[in-house]
């Protein structure tokens, strides 16, 4: 190799590097500078407001006061939260457990999938909220109910995403891996599962989404402990700042843990490289 083609490729090298460098930062800003960006626009326009419209404590408080609240209440918010973050965990833990298998087995079995697919379709137009009550009736007002609501909002992206993914690998992978020797398990476990990924974790991230909606939503119909109870109980003191507080955390709940599950993809398709 001369002298030019070695400079010529380390051009090429670094260029490329660069070109890397430069697609990395686009998507970090993307992913997060722009949205924090559009935070900070958002509450700054939410406190000018509150200031400029002198807006009563007990209709919106400005973000200031929120976060206020938040530092003040810290123990009493952190004691609810955890109660909360317990009912989401297992709910949506179940309803992977549950749901993967389930759509690995609608995936193979034609029967199930007309068998099962309907009644799934099906459960997703009956309101959650109006089984909660029939739930605490069946479960009483501890945990079970709780989780339950959880599973049953949760579970049905989860299934979906999964059975989707599962589906749509491409007949010639399956042909290619077939002659080159390889066994249902190893088809399924080299070529279905990681090319059903995206699909699976695109149903994981809203499934995680939902728990949190499940959980809260189950805690406004009837317990002692949560969120849902303490926004309930400030909403019957009309203290604002506290529910709003309340709502916060959360938020941030849920994208705490949505980002979780996104961190969890390029880990599992390294894994499977």
């Amino acid at each position: 190799m001369t002298e030019r083609e070695r400079d010529a490729e380390l051009a090429l090298a670094v260029a490329t590097e660069r070109a890397r460098t430069t697609s990395e930062l686009g998507q970090a800003l993307q992913s997060y500078v722009y949205p924090t960006v559009a935070i900070l626009a958002l509450l700054v326009t939410w406190q000018v407001a509150t200031a400029l419209f002198s807006i009563p404590l007990f209709i919106l408080p400005s973000p200031v006061q929120v976060g206020r609240e938040i530092v003040d209440k810290a123990p009493l918010l952190a004691d609810h939260g955890l109660v909360t973050l317990y009912e989401i965990l297992i709910g949506f833990g179940v309803s992977v457990l549950v749901g993967v298998p389930l759509a690995v087995a609608m995936t193979y079995s034609r029967t199930l999938e007309r068998i099962l697919y309907p009644l799934l379709v099906g459960s997703q137009t009956i309101p959650k909220v109006a089984l909660a009550p029939l739930f605490m009736v069946w479960l009483g007002f501890g945990l079970a109910p709780k989780i339950l609501m959880t599973f049953m909002i949760s579970f049905f992206p989860i299934v979906i995403g999964a059975v989707i993914g599962l589906a749509s690998i491409e007949q010639e992978l399956v042909y290619v891996a077939r002659s080159m020797g390889a066994s249902s398990w190893q088809l399924f476990w080299k070529v279905r599962l990681p090319n059903a990924l995206p699909s699976l974790f695109g149903g994981l991230k809203v499934g995680i989404t939902l728990a949190v909606v499940g959980a809260v939503v189950a805690e406004f119909v009837g317990a002692d402990k949560g969120l849902g109870y303490l926004i309930q109980v400030a909403n019957g003191r009309v203290d604002t700042p506290l529910l709003l507080a309340a709502v916060v955390v959360m938020s941030a709940t849920g994208i705490v843990l949505y980002l979780i599950v996104e961190r969890f993809e390029p880990l599992l398709r390294r894994g499977f490289a």
